[in-house]
């Protein structure tokens, strides 16, 4: 099947949350033989912080996003796909993108959504009943999201959509695996989140209050935004860390932490990418509590949650190495036999199967 695909960036992660989720979907869907190409703008300065190259499993066509003629220009090459997905969160030109990319809907080519942030999305339609997404909805053929469960499925059914289907974060083995500490990564407890309004109150609870009351301990924040951020004196602040240390960064610490946008947990069944990240580095990672997390992996065994920053203290000071080597590697096997992109792109095929135009039969 020949994809394409309008989103924010594949190349670069720089204030894009979504690059390692569409790399591990892109590069699975590659791998079970289709044909992506991925349309992403010239946009962010992402271009001049790209975190690798053009990859050999995907087309990838930057393209200037100044005007709207240029944008529809781009979106008219993608004409003879059998799918055009248009992506939420490109950053520029979404609106146009959306009603533009139905414009190539039919004579074979079916034409998705795919929500990264499904929640935004349905609390910004659900409080704006003239927003312009609303009546598009039951014109897409199909919605993808990035987690939600039912929550998000039934929002997306009464709003009109034909279906909807989370297609869940995961792992990518060949990027994010096991690897030997790094001696600056070092500390007990180590986040790693761009600052984001949605977040950061959730960020001052479980990790600046969790350092605070643990002085004697060593904290250390990677991620964009947090420069002017008031910070205890225990927290070490990297800014942006580039994707190919992540690896290093899970690895290094004690533990590492996950909070969850406070859309996302509100909402539930939401893992952030980074989870499955930290399974795959085998590390230790203490999530913030929301619904639908033993779906995925067991708490306390193969992850530890807090429900505040008191308890996220507690877990980093009961923790000792050998507890904490023990729940990663618990973490390592569940992640590789039930959560990898392989796993999610065979779902995906099975949702397309449903989806498919059906082939005109000859008349008797």
């Amino acid at each position: 099947m020949n994809i394409a695909f309008f989103a924010s960036s594949l190349v670069s992660a720089y204030w894009n949350g979504a690059a390692t989720y569409y790399r591990g979907i892109v590069r699975a869907l590659h791998e079970r033989g289709h044909r992506v190409t991925f349309y992403e703008p010239d946009a962010f300065e992402r271009q001049r912080h790209r975190d690798m190259p053009d990859p050999s499993w995907a087309r990838v066509v930057v393209y200037s996003a100044q005007s709207e003629a240029e944008v529809l220009r781009t979106v008219e090459q993608a004409r003879g796909n059998d799918l055009v997905i248009k992506a939420s969160g490109v950053g520029v030109h979404d609106e146009l993108l959306e009603r533009a990319v139905l414009q190539l809907q039919g004579n074979g080519c079916l034409v998705a959504f795919w929500d990264v942030d499904a929640p935004a999305t349905l609390d910004r339609v659900h409080g704006n009943q003239q927003d312009a997404f609303r009546p598009l909805i039951p014109r897409y053929d199909l919605v993808l999201t990035y987690g939600g469960g039912e929550p998000v499925r039934g929002a997306y059914l009464a709003l009109g959509a034909r279906d909807c289907v989370p297609i869940y974060n995961a792992l990518d083995p060949g990027t994010h695996f096991p690897v030997p500490p790094q001696p600056r990564f070092a500390c007990d407890l180590g986040f790693l989140g761009n600052r984001l309004p949605d977040r950061e109150a959730r960020v001052e609870e479980f990790f600046l209050r969790a350092a605070a009351a643990l002085p004697e301990r060593r904290f250390m924040l990677g991620g964009s935004g947090w420069g002017d951020k008031d910070m205890p004196a225990n927290v070490n602040y990297l800014g942006h860390v580039y994707t190919a240390d992540h690896n290093a960064f899970n690895c290094t610490p004690l533990a590492v932490l996950n909070v969850s946008r406070e859309s996302m947990a509100r909402y539930g069944f939401s893992p952030a990418t980074r989870v499955f990240e930290a399974a795959g580095a085998a590390a230790c990672l203490i999530t913030d509590a929301w619904e639908g997390l033993e779906t995925f992996f067991e708490p306390g065994a193969e992850m530890l949650v807090a429900r505040d920053g008191a308890e996220v203290a507690g877990h980093v000071r009961a923790l000792d190495l050998q507890r904490a080597h023990a729940i990663g590697r618990a973490a390592y096997r569940r992640v590789l036999a039930e959560h990898t992109y392989a796993h999610r792109a065979a779902q995906f095929d099975a949702v397309l199967q449903g989806c498919a135009p059906q082939p005109v039969e000859a008349a008797a």
